[in-house]
């Protein structure tokens, strides 16, 4: 019955969170850019864009400039996340590949640090003043949200043990569409309710700023305002 109701739950927010990306960046996508407003100093070339991007997404370079411990805080849960999510892998394949084994143990123990990170975050929201003034509701339990879910991971890994066999078949079968047998540990069931809520809202919730800053003109723009006129492309139909 456990097993039902889960499989049902996935089956619901596995399009919702698919189609909902979808939408989000698509809309991205056409949102017009009229103005050229990259924040200087700017690369003046395609490549330096690129660069650009490449620093700010794997390092959080403008983040490092302007505070170092919201930086380490960020950093530290960023990477750590990246790091458990290479280290799920091995539950949607039935081999496991070379790099997928590679990161276990990193993956394992980025638990911790993953927790760290997001608890000098919510400490922020809290104890800093200006921060909290802007900080909504649903900043707080989005912070929560993925503590719960780092939590309750980090405890069947090292606490409560469940059978990930069962649990790895379960997940296996539900791309056949096949219920299997999941097991009713309560820690593994709160993980997994927690993981299907993070999936439905995610597409709603600040989270997407993951792929946003894709599309942040601030970081994708070229600094060539003085060597090219800037035309958005809705106004260049208008000029035909």
């Amino acid at each position: 019955m456990l097993g039902v109701i889960y499989a049902i739950l996935f089956y619901i927010a596995t399009p919702i969170i698919v189609v909902g990306v979808a939408m989000r960046i698509r809309s991205y996508a056409r949102t017009p850019a009229p103005l050229k407003i990259p924040t200087t100093p700017a690369p003046t070339t395609g490549s330096g864009v690129f660069w650009r991007m490449l620093r700010e997404v794997v390092f959080f370079q403008s983040l490092y400039k302007s505070n170092k411990w919201i930086w380490l805080f960020g950093w530290m849960m960023h990477m750590s996340l990246w790091l458990i999510l290479a280290r799920h892998v091995r539950y949607f394949t039935y081999e496991i590949w070379w790099w997928v084994e590679a990161v276990q143990f990193a993956g394992t123990y980025a638990a911790f640090t993953f927790l760290i990170g997001l608890g000098g975050l919510l400490l922020r929201r809290i104890v800093v003043e200006r921060i909290r003034y802007i900080t909504s509701p649903s900043d707080i339990l989005m912070l929560l949200l993925l503590i719960g879910i780092g939590a309750s991971g980090a405890l069947m890994r090292f606490v409560a043990y469940t059978d990930i066999v069962s649990v790895k078949s379960f997940i296996l079968g539900l791309s056949r569409f096949h219920i299997g047998y999941l097991p009713a540990d309560p820690v593994l069931l709160v993980h997994l309710g927690l993981v299907i809520a993070l999936m439905m809202i995610f597409p709603i919730s600040k989270l997407m700023h993951a792929p946003g800053v894709f599309f942040s003109p601030t970081r994708n723009q070229i600094d060539n305002s003085r060597d090219k006129r800037h035309l958005a492309p809705w106004a260049a139909e208008l000029e035909k």
